[in-house]
């Protein structure tokens, strides 16, 4: 595989892998983002990855859904005639993990780029010399 074209593959890598780091970050910053029951929650946000020739790209985004749960709080100033006010279906555990995996996807696609761009320059050295 030529360097060039490591290169480009783990560019695509980090740019995806990024993206996930931004979906996962929004959903844990709006997970207690709290509507009333007549208004659609925060949707929660997934990546979805498509396979390039030379590496992958985003190939959209997933909603959750808009339901999410309703909590019984009737102090709220948001709370409908019952009591209830409407928060998002994110799970916090679940969020963690994708964040997890999503940075360890970015460092290593980033290692992949700092491996290549060694290599280039020892070419480059061996050429001078």
């Amino acid at each position: 595989m030529p360097i060039f074209e490591a290169l480009g593959i783990a560019q695509s890598g980090v740019a995806v892998y990024r993206k996930w780091l931004d979906a996962v970050s929004d959903n844990i910053a709006n997970m207690n983002n709290v509507t009333s029951t007549s208004q659609a929650a925060y949707q929660q946000k997934s990546i979805i990855a498509t396979a390039m020739d030379e590496g992958v790209q985003v190939g959209g985004v997933a909603l959750g859904s808009a339901q999410g749960r309703l909590v019984y709080d009737p102090t709220h100033p948001l709370a409908d005639a019952g009591g209830y006010v409407r928060y998002p279906d994110i799970d916090l555990g679940q969020q963690m993990g994708q964040l997890i995996m999503a940075q360890r996807g970015y460092q290593a696609n980033l290692s992949v780029v700092d491996r290549a761009r060694e290599a280039y320059q020892a070419a480059l050295q061996l050429g001078r010399g």
